[in-house]
Order: C-alpha cells, then sequence, then structure tokens
C-alpha cells in the first residue's frame, strides 16, 4: 500500500539534493559498464539532476484552488489537459490527457488552476490509477458539489519493454453527484461527443 504524499514528512518546500543526485548517478553510469568521465557523459549527471527538479517539481507545487470567484453555472469541462508523469515501477514516462468536469456549488475556480492541479499531481513518482483519483479528491475537497475526472495515458513500461504494446490506459473517478450514473453519462457525452467509443461508464 502506497503513502499518501499528504502524510509524508516532507518540507515541500525544500529544494532536491541536486549534488547527491549527482554523485549517484555517476556511481549507476560506472555499474552500467559506463566511463563517466568520457566528453559525451561528463556534464550528463548535472543534466539528469537537472531534470529531476523540473519533472519532480509536483512534490513542491501548489494547485492553488482556494482562487475560485462567485458563479452560477451547470458544470465545467477542461478536456485534454496534457499531462507527463513518472511510473513508479520502472521510472518510465507514462503521458497523455487529462479530462475535468464538475459541478461547481456557487464557485469556479480559475481556469488555469486545473491546469496547475494536475502538474501537482503528475509531476511526481505515480501510477496512473492514483493520479486520477487524487486530481479528483482534491477537487472535491474544494467543496463542489461533484467532479468527473478521466485520464488517458500511454506507458513507455509497456511500449518499450515487457509486453510491448502500444495501448492506451483509461482511468476514471468520480465523487459526489457524479456517483448519479445520469448525470455522469451527460458530461460524459460533453467529453467524448467527437469520441464514439465512450458512451456510457
Amino acid at each position: 500500500m502506497y503513502q499518501n504524499y499528504k502524510d509524508k514528512e516532507v518540507n515541500p518546500r525544500s529544494p532536491i539534493n541536486k549534488r547527491k543526485i549527482e554523485k549517484l548517478l555517476r556511481q549507476i553510469l560506472i555499474e552500467l559498464g559506463e566511463n563517466p568521465d568520457r566528453e559525451g557523459l561528463l556534464a550528463t549527471p548535472r543534466r539528469i539532476a537537472d531534470m529531476y527538479e523540473e519533472i519532480f517539481s509536483g512534490y513542491r507545487i501548489e494547485a492553488g484552488l482556494e482562487v475560485s470567484f462567485s458563479e452560477e453555472t451547470d458544470s465545467i469541462i477542461a478536456k485534454d489537459i496534457q499531462f507527463y508523469s513518472m511510473c513508479e515501477h520502472h521510472m518510465l514516462p507514462f503521458y497523455g490527457k487529462i479530462h475535468i468536469a464538475y459541478i461547481p456549488d456557487g464557485k469556479v475556480f480559475g481556469i488555469s488552476k486545473l491546469v496547475r492541479l494536475v502538474e501537482k499531481y503528475s509531476k511526481r513518482m505515480q501510477i496512473q490509477e492514483r493520479l486520477t483519483k487524487e486530481i479528483a479528491g482534491e477537487i472535491m475537497e474544494m467543496g463542489v458539489k461533484g467532479v468527473l475526472v478521466i485520464a488517458e495515458g500511454e506507458h513507455l513500461c509497456m511500449k518499450m519493454r515487457g509486453v510491448r504494446n502500444d495501448s492506451v490506459i483509461l482511468t476514471m473517478a468520480h465523487r459526489g453527484i457524479m456517483e448519479n450514473k445520469e448525470i455522469r453519462e451527460n458530461a460524459l457525452v460533453l467529453l467524448y461527443n467527437a469520441k464514439a467509443k465512450i458512451r456510457s461508464i
């Protein structure tokens, strides 16, 4: 059972130790049979440490969903939010699109905040199932009436190793009044009106 990030004793504002990461990466190169002192690899540990700081920044991101505006509307849908994440099992990327539909309760989120929320949970060690649930959970915690989150992901751990298959993985989480099948289906029609594959879930 994984431990939720919120339960960890981690200072979300503390920077990663890039110097230590560089040393570890240098040793990995040696263990792989490479020469870390050759020209092409001299700066590789530093580059990877810099990359890790960026692609794992989700541990230090706050989505800012508390920035909301009083507005009465039936539903909000954000389609095709791109995400890139790292599978925690093999440390290989998985990526794709996330669709969010929520029914507000008198207030709506700032438009960019949903993208930041996706980044908060995707830019860390993840699995797609948890990513979908965490996004839905945080939106629901902000007092909306209901939320539906769908993630479509392609996984390099499945494409370039193992079964070597190009399947697209679909995961869904629904909370609040989105548990109602009719309401959920109405949202799915809007989300997938150009995609005949999904009619009802």
